[in-house]
């Protein structure tokens, strides 16, 4: 079993209504340096400019990326490869990236390598400090700077759990 560390755009708040852009995936071992990204087309005609420009992507950009299957196929091959046993999806927002990847796994592969469940990072910090109101503060250990590309973004979020290690979390 494996974390492996997920982050999400999409341009707007839900699957199937509106689409994901991209995603990054990092795997969590000691050198967090084995990572997937993926850039879907779109799977509707909706979109909202706000989310969509978060991203950093135009919509004629994010048209023309790629085949959002192709780009499920890869990525299920990218978890079996790094992954012993089922991979545990872990996220900074489960319940936002977590829907993306589990509505794609399911429409493009009619399955998801991840399982049905997921873990938060604020939740599991929560529960290392034994204070369910100290769930943000986590964010403080991240390295890399948050800058919406999903790699860089799930990295900063793989570091700041590997120091919840040094903190007397067993993972």
């Amino acid at each position: 079993m494996n974390f492996v560390i997920v982050d999400v755009e999409a341009d707007g708040p839900i699957p199937a209504e509106f689409s994901m852009v991209c995603f990054g995936a990092v795997l969590f071992d000691n050198a967090l340096d084995r990572s997937f990204y993926g850039q879907t087309r779109p799977v509707s005609d909706r979109f909202d400019p706000e989310a969509l420009a978060v991203s950093g992507f135009s919509r004629e950009q994010h048209l023309a990326f790629d085949d959002p299957k192709e780009v499920m196929e890869k990525f299920a091959a990218w978890l079996e490869q790094h992954s012993k046993g089922r991979p545990v999806f872990v996220s900074d927002n489960v319940a936002f990236d977590w829907q993306f990847i589990n509505y794609y796994f399911h429409r493009f592969l009619g399955r998801n390598p991840f399982g049905f469940s997921g873990r938060r990072i604020g939740d599991i910090y929560a529960g290392l400090m034994k204070d369910a109101y100290k769930a943000t503060e986590w964010k403080k250990y991240r390295v890399t700077p948050r800058t919406h590309n999903p790699v860089e973004d799930a990295r900063g979020n793989a570091e700041a759990l590997m120091k919840f290690k040094d903190l007397g979390l067993r993972i």
